[in-house]
């Protein structure tokens, strides 16, 4: 263990001894889990000599092997033990978070924490832990989601190991998860969560377009491009209804005549999904598992976090001459006033806000 994975621990330590009763759980349940993952890992080289591993682990191994090299010398990414290692769980997803936001808005319930700032989501590693506690959530009005996390990062703390739970996904995608992570290392600025995911899925973006690109396998770029078409129409498609629904709740309708128009929104949601999924995507159903609970402002309430500020990031790259230029700039991005730098983005938001639409409102923020 390093010294960055010492003083993590200790600040987890710290936190649950210090926290109240419920914050002693839930902290308690996040060390445990998160050190639980870190023993189940074990080196690429073992899981590759072990005779009882499937060829098909090995294969997607070695390719990861090559997606991290590439990472390295192409993208300027960290060079350190993250994605070196390979967990294999007994669960579909490493955990799942707890995503909230009010009756009549898109706004992110958000969480604060150590180390990580606030955030608008909480993790479980247990299934059961996180649905009960959307429960309670639901119990006080909010919306909520629950939605399994197949990987996220420790920020460097801790080496991150590749996961069952998405060891599986097409070469394209695989590369794409681990660009991003890997970027959440390179940088991160506490309590803004568009920033953070804007920078990372730029970076996996360009990344996945020059690691393709260098692959020179027209049936993998081929695979890619769908997928990465499928993924933009869904994502406008989830934009235009963010719109709806902002409309409905700016509008000065009685609260009732907006809890009606919401699930009108909604229901018009799935009927243009169902009709893009049979005619442009002839049946494509990656995207059903997203569909499978009745739909609520949690749903979309991150959407933005993820992919507004996606062309500034893009914008900024084209404007520097190479990624160490780029993240140098980003990381003085990170460093500003949370204003300041969406500013600096030609994001006009006031600090707080968790997505570009919500240009006027406060982001609610639970110490815990």
């Amino acid at each position: 263990m390093t010294w960055r994975a010492l003083r993590m621990a200790a600040l987890l330590v710290v936190a649950v001894s210090t926290a109240g009763c419920t914050s002693f759980s839930y902290y308690a349940q996040a060390a445990h889990g998160q050190f639980s993952l870190l023993a189940q890992a074990r080196p690429f080289d073992d899981w590759i000599a072990d005779p009882n591993a499937k060829p098909g682990l090995k294969t997607k191994l070695q390719t990861v092997r090559e997606i991290r090299r590439f990472a390295v010398d192409e993208l300027g990414l960290p060079d350190n033990g993250s994605y070196k290692t390979y967990a294999q769980l007994d669960r579909p997803f490493v955990l799942w978070n707890v995503v909230a936001a009010p009756e009549l808005s898109l706004k992110a319930h958000q969480w604060c924490f150590p180390v990580a700032g606030c955030v608008d989501y909480r993790g479980y590693y247990s299934q059961q832990a996180a649905q009960a506690y959307g429960a309670q959530l639901q119990q006080q009005g909010y919306d909520v989601q629950v939605v399994g996390v197949p990987a996220y990062s420790t920020l460097g703390w801790f080496n991150d190991p590749v996961i069952s739970t998405f060891i599986n996904y097409p070469d394209g995608e695989l590369a794409r998860l681990i660009f991003h992570e890997l970027a959440h290392q390179t940088v991160y600025a506490c309590d803004d969560t568009p920033f953070n995911e804007g920078f990372a899925v730029a970076v996996e973006e360009i990344g996945v377009d020059r690691w393709l690109a260098a692959r020179h396998d027209d049936k993998l770029i081929e695979a890619y491009r769908r997928f990465d078409a499928r993924k933009q129409d869904f994502l406008a498609l989830l934009d235009k209804y963010r719109d709806k629904l902002e409309a409905n709740y700016d509008s000065d309708a009685p609260d009732d005549a907006k809890r009606e128009r919401k699930q009108q929104i909604f229901g018009e949601l799935r009927a243009e999904y169902a009709q893009m999924k049979a005619q442009r995507w002839d049946g494509y159903a990656g995207y059903d598992r997203w569909f499978a609970m009745p739909l609520s402002n949690a749903h979309l309430a991150l959407v933005g976090a993820y992919h507004d500020l996606v062309p500034a990031f893009k914008a900024l790259f084209a404007q520097s001459s190479g990624f160490p230029d780029f993240y140098a700039k980003v990381k003085q991005l990170a460093q500003m006033d949370k204003a300041a730098r969406h500013i600096a983005l030609g994001d006009p938001l006031p600090a707080g806000e968790p997505g570009r639409r919500q240009r006027d409102r406060k982001t609610e923020r639970t110490p815990l």
